[in-house]
């Protein structure tokens, strides 16, 4: 990003930033749910009637709706507890709290776009999860972000926009964790509140993409619609 776009910004935001950016590129590099072992862990935990991720086109779809929302639910709770211990530093514990919670939120997007179908074994499909990961955050890169077949280029391109729209956004509400006797629930309630909105907006951008590609896959196979199976919450 250049000068020019930092330039009207506080350095208490382009601070924040800088720290978003960082959590998230970290997590990038490291944080990686296997697709063929959480496609075990659905069929198990929920009774997934789907052998392949192609399988998961032919499940009904509000079986794979429940599941992401008990999927985001878990996420807030983890997000809510690290909120709470790391939110007992108040501001000065930002930082490490942003790492985790990048995490945290890779981890979810992984999984919800497994959920619905989207495995990113390829570059294309990697570049795809982190249209889904800026979507999430709420920003729309996909008409002027077009070199997504170069994810050592793309991914960080996307990450940039990310962390600037997501700095705006948490710092409106981060502030609250200056005052100090509060700031581990204040620390736990924002985290939650972010897990949440962002999961919302991620199941929204899989969503969309799922129903159009279902119809394609039922309409070439001809595959029926299974029953919706019994699904079992792993609480």
């Amino acid at each position: 990003m250049s000068g020019n776009n930092n330039s009207g910004k506080p350095l208490l935001r382009l601070g924040l930033e800088r720290a978003i950016r960082g959590a998230f590129m970290k997590a990038y590099e490291t944080v990686r749910v296997d697709p063929e072992r959480y496609l075990q862990h659905l069929r198990m935990a929920y009774d997934l009637p789907a052998l392949t991720y192609d399988g998961v086109y032919s499940v009904n779809l509000a079986v794979l709706d429940q599941i992401a929302e008990e999927t985001i639910r878990g996420s807030m709770r983890i997000a809510a507890v690290e909120g709470a211990g790391l939110g007992m530093g108040g501001m000065f514990t930002i930082i490490p709290d942003l790492g985790i919670l990048a995490a945290i939120t890779i981890r979810m997007i992984q999984k919800l776009s497994l959920i619905y179908g989207f495995a990113y074994n390829t570059e294309q499909e990697e570049a795809e999860l982190w249209v889904a990961a800026a979507s999430a955050a709420g920003v729309d890169i996909s008409r002027d972000l077009v070199e997504k077949r170069v994810v050592a280029k793309f991914v960080p391109r996307v990450i940039q926009r990310i962390a600037a729209n997501a700095s705006a956004e948490m710092l409106e509400k981060w502030t609250a964790r200056l005052i100090p006797i509060v700031s581990s629930a204040i620390g736990a309630g924002l985290n939650y509140y972010f897990m949440r909105v962002w999961g919302q907006r991620a199941v929204s951008h899989f969503r969309q993409r799922h129903i159009a590609l279902r119809h394609q896959y039922l309409s070439a196979s001809g595959v029926p619609l299974l029953p919706e199976p019994e699904a079992k919450a792993s609480r």
